[in-house]
């Protein structure tokens, strides 16, 4: 896998013992998934949610960025940038949940340029607050090697926001009009340097997979569907995607 590619590995990780790994957790009520970017969250869990979604979980999504830095055009115009990828990303959400689809959020903090601090951290905290998700999806910040610091620091806002989230003595001011502290059930971390847990299933396309016409398109979802039949071999399944899951928040 490259540094900067994006979603679900095409290995399947540094654990060996994949007997070891847990497996396709009950549907919950709800979840959001936290991109750093529009499509982030689609790369990394987009069949697992469109697999919730199908059996009633509603599905929530927060991007961190505004996507604006998402092309190989210098001459592009940004603005027009932006209004695009945010529309792309509610028709994804659309899409992955064509019944069950809840909230798309965005932070809108420029592209390159997200941190992970206390300002950022109330933001996120306060979307869990509001939306109490059951399980909350996100990039692995520990992932080795990583390149792209929108990716890592994305991945800290969400765990350091579900503990804020969860605790009443976080961000006190927040807890006012009926918000109070939530405490979800999981974490699941896709990019994951070390996943522990399989789940079976079934527009940035020109600055991250080079896809500019039908052939690179089509060989973009050939690639795909290896990269997930690879992830399910170790378990016998026909694709997966895999995650890091911490359930002891």
């Amino acid at each position: 896998m490259a540094a900067d590619d994006p979603g679900q590995p095409d290995q399947p990780g540094v654990t060996a013992d994949v007997a070891s790994w847990t497996r396709d957790l009950d549907t919950p009520a709800s979840a959001l998934a936290i991109g750093a970017h529009p499509d982030d969250v689609e790369f990394g869990c987009g069949g697992l949610l469109a697999k919730w979604a199908a059996d009633g979980c509603v599905v929530h999504h927060l991007v961190c960025t505004d996507g604006s830095k998402g092309t190989w055009n210098p001459d592009a115009d940004i603005a027009a940038l932006i209004v695009r990828r945010q529309d792309e990303q509610r028709e994804a959400a659309r899409r992955l949940a064509p019944a069950t689809a809840g909230e798309v959020r965005f932070l809108g903090h420029v592209d390159g340029e997200l941190r992970s601090d206390l300002e950022q951290r109330a933001q996120v905290a306060r979307v869990i607050r509001e939306l109490r998700p059951d399980v909350v999806l996100g990039h692995d910040p520990w992932k080795r090697y990583r390149l792209h610091p929108d990716h890592r620091n994305a991945g800290l806002l969400a765990v350091e926001g579900i503990v804020a989230a969860r605790d009443p003595h976080f961000f006190r001011e927040q807890l006012v009009d009926g918000v109070t502290h939530h405490r979800p059930d999981a974490l699941m971390l896709w990019e994951a340097d070390e996943p522990t847990h399989v789940e079976d299933h079934e527009s940035q396309f020109e600055s991250t997979m080079k896809a500019t016409d039908d052939a690179a398109l089509d060989a973009f979802r050939v690639r795909v569907r290896e990269r997930l039949a690879d992830l399910g071999r170790p378990h016998r399944v026909a694709a997966a995607e895999v995650f890091a899951v911490m359930d002891q928040l």
